[in-house]
């Protein structure tokens, strides 16, 4: 099919396949994603009860296969880093690394306690507590949805990535997560319904206020926040201090 592109922000979207549209795309800083599995949870048929996807969402076929090895050595090629959610469903397509990341799901319940992300990070593994729940807090609309705070830890983590990229970008949370954080990024979706849903998600996080309007400028210049003139290199969490820090001092006065 022909591939359209939507622009919002610093977010190019791509409706189309991935296959198709990632070896036309510039490299980027990270590739940032939650493929397929090939496990058949993208919704459960109405006419059928054996099928095992998820009963809340239609049926649409696209968690039939995992993704070809030659996608994965393309994600490689593309990106400086990579960030894989579902890994272990395809470790043979993937290299050795130390830096994997681990999503506990706060729960403990008849689903799997924990997801697995693969990483080219140069780090040590680490694992976050957030309660499944917090889907519903973002809007469930996607049957394999990841939490918005799940995908901005990841971003974490890769603190000197400026563009990033999701291939399989689903109802666009990696998006909504780049917008938050004042990252470009890059998504694609071969699926209308989706694609329309990520659109308006993203559209939606950067309509809402931030408490920092983060601008991504080089290093050594300087960026505005809100009144405040703050070097480009430090980190949000040191925004928050001196913003706070800022606050006790005029309460003080």
């Amino acid at each position: 099919m022909m591939a359209e592109k939507v622009t919002i922000g610093n977010c190019e979207l791509w409706h189309g396949d991935c296959r198709e549209v990632l070896p036309l795309l510039p490299p980027v800083d990270l590739v940032l994603t939650d493929p397929p599995y090939g496990i058949g949870r993208d919704g459960k048929p109405p006419s059928t009860s054996s099928h095992g996807g998820h009963k809340g969402y239609e049926f649409m076929g696209w968690d039939t296969d995992a993704p070809p090895a030659w996608l994965f050595g393309l994600m490689h090629e593309k990106a400086r880093h990579l960030i894989i959610w579902g890994a272990n469903y395809y470790p043979q397509n993937l290299r050795p690394s130390m830096g994997w990341l681990v999503w506990d799901k706060g729960q403990r319940i008849s689903q799997s306690d924990c997801e697995l992300a693969y990483t080219t990070l140069d780090k040590a593994l680490r694992s976050m507590t957030l309660n499944r729940a917090a889907i519903a807090q973002d809007g469930a609309v996607h049957p394999t949805q990841k939490p918005v705070k799940v995908m901005e830890w990841c971003l974490s983590f890769a603190d000197e990535a400026q563009t990033v990229c999701d291939p399989f970008m689903g109802s666009g949370t990696t998006g909504v997560a780049c917008a938050r954080m004042g990252l470009q990024f890059v998504g694609i979706e071969r699926e209308r319904k989706y694609f329309d849903i990520a659109c308006r998600r993203i559209e939606q996080a950067y309509a809402q206020p931030r408490l920092f309007e983060d601008a991504k400028v080089g290093a050594g210049d300087t960026a505005v926040q809100g009144d405040m003139l703050l070097p480009a290199n430090v980190k949000w969490t040191s925004y928050l201090t001196i913003y706070f820090a800022s606050l006790c001092c005029i309460s003080a006065q």
